[in-house]
């Protein structure tokens, strides 16, 4: 046990020289050397979601390759597969990345059977999936859990429908076809017709668990599709279509507001899915065996969470997990005591959460409490706030002490690292973002957001 608790603690002393490590520039990387194969090999294979594998890793590859200085990278894109090619080192060896989009399970059978080194999800990895490589990895440690940046599911219309918003309640109602005309959401009358991406999807296994639920099952009549970008072309050329795709497969069609059970109707945008207010926003992950023997699959993770790495995933039009400062929208409508606490109008793009059912920083915490310190050592005659939200209790009371808790937990590590905050409130269950009445609702209220002033 005490070699256990010692080795986690040298994991976590780590962890910001790591993500300090990732953050140099393209130039900084370690050009690839001499030391590598005579002859043309594979450097690594990624299996899995198709929001991630369709754009987003190609595109990542191409500037982790390009970073080490490799020449003549290609990338050679098939049907939700592609193969980036490269030469790299001074004798100029062929190497190459395959990656196979066809959905998240299919990353982990990946991980599983030995076939990819790293797997793709738009969705976290499931229990059952937990259990089947637990033998070799787990999962749910910081080591083999990689969040890569955040997507807004996005439910899209065609341009000319009059709908503006809809609830979770209402959307999980109409695919499950018992809102079946637009006449019933106050639109123009026609049948309503459903389209949906296929079971091997991460997207689907997200809309299942953050709309669906238990309680709804999709309707029979929904059209199925591999590809977000084909999934919204069809709706934008159907009239009384609706669909759900990853935010870069938008395209054409018309991105409608969603609001979940108290929570303001949201558009999904820079502030509120890199916050996680957003009611359908959701994770990227990379998955990896914690101790992965391949040299380039961690190095390739590094340089994902790293300054270069994050910019590329915001030029795919992902939300990138770097700290900005935003002013959010309706600020004065807020509470007049909140406004008071709030030093300016000024948010920062991070929520600090926390493993459910635990007073534990998740994974995503972890390292946002990294890129926090970054963030602030930089700025001048500044102070951070802190501001701790929870779900529904019995008593309110017990809501806003655990609320003021999370609070103090997110300043019990700055001050590790040395940053102080300027103070630290809890509001208990105020402002939810999400309905308390699933789990997925009330782990996203359960939340401390940064608020940015001067001295």
């Amino acid at each position: 046990m005490l070699n256990t608790c010692l080795f986690r603690c040298f994991c976590r002393v780590l962890l910001p020289l790591k993500l300090l490590f990732a953050a140099f520039t393209h130039a900084e990387l370690a050009a690839f050397d001499d030391t590598l194969p005579d002859s043309s090999s594979a450097l690594f294979t990624l299996q899995g979601s198709n929001t991630i594998g369709a754009r987003l890793a190609p595109e990542l590859v191409k500037a982790f390759l390009l970073a080490k200085g490799a020449a003549e990278v290609i990338v050679v894109a098939g049907e939700n597969e592609s193969r980036i090619n490269a030469k790299m080192g001074p004798r100029q060896v062929p190497v190459w990345v395959d990656i196979a989009a066809h959905g998240s399970g299919t990353g982990f059978d990946g991980l599983l059977k030995g076939s990819a080194d790293i797997a793709a999800a738009s969705r976290p990895a499931k229990p059952k999936e937990i259990k089947a490589l637990a033998g070799f990895t787990d999962l749910t440690d910081e080591r083999s859990e990689h969040i890569i940046g955040i997507d807004g599911l996005a439910i899209i219309i065609h341009p000319q429908n009059p709908i503006q918003q809809l609830s979770v309640k209402q959307v999980a109602l109409i695919f499950s076809g018992q809102i079946n005309d637009w006449s019933q959401l106050g639109g123009r009358r026609g049948k309503i017709n459903l389209y949906s991406r296929d079971d091997r999807s991460g997207t689907w296994d997200s809309f299942k668990r953050m709309v669906l639920g238990k309680n709804h099952t999709l309707d029979v009549a929904a059209k199925r599709f591999e590809s977000n970008d084909n999934l919204s072309d069809e709706v934008s050329a159907d009239i009384d279509g609706i669909g759900f795709v990853g935010l870069p497969s938008v395209r054409k069609a018309k991105l409608i507001a969603i609001s979940d059970g108290f929570g303001k109707a949201l558009k999904p945008n820079k502030l509120t899915i890199a916050t996680e207010d957003y009611a359908l926003s959701r994770r990227l992950y990379f998955y990896t065996h914690d101790e992965s023997d391949n040299p380039y699959v961690r190095e390739f993770i590094a340089f994902v969470e790293g300054v270069a790495g994050q910019n590329t995933v915001a030029a795919n039009g992902f939300i990138a997990q770097q700290v900005e400062v935003v002013v959010p929208q309706g600020y004065r409508d807020l509470p007049q005591n909140f406004q008071e606490i709030t030093p300016s109008e000024q948010r920062l793009t991070v929520n600090f959460r926390f493993k459910q059912g635990s007073a534990q920083l998740d994974n995503r915490a972890l390292r946002d409490i990294d890129r926090l310190v970054q963030f602030i050592t930089k700025q001048e005659d500044k102070k951070l706030t802190l501001i701790g939200f929870g779900d529904q209790k019995r008593s309110p009371e017990r809501a806003q002490l655990l609320s003021k808790l999370r609070a103090m937990a997110v300043r019990r590590e700055l001050v590790k690292q040395g940053v102080y905050p300027q103070s630290s409130h809890g509001y208990g269950e105020q402002l939810p973002v999400a309905s308390n009445e699933r789990e997925a609702g009330r782990y996203k209220n359960r939340r401390v957001e940064v608020w940015l002033g001067k001295k």
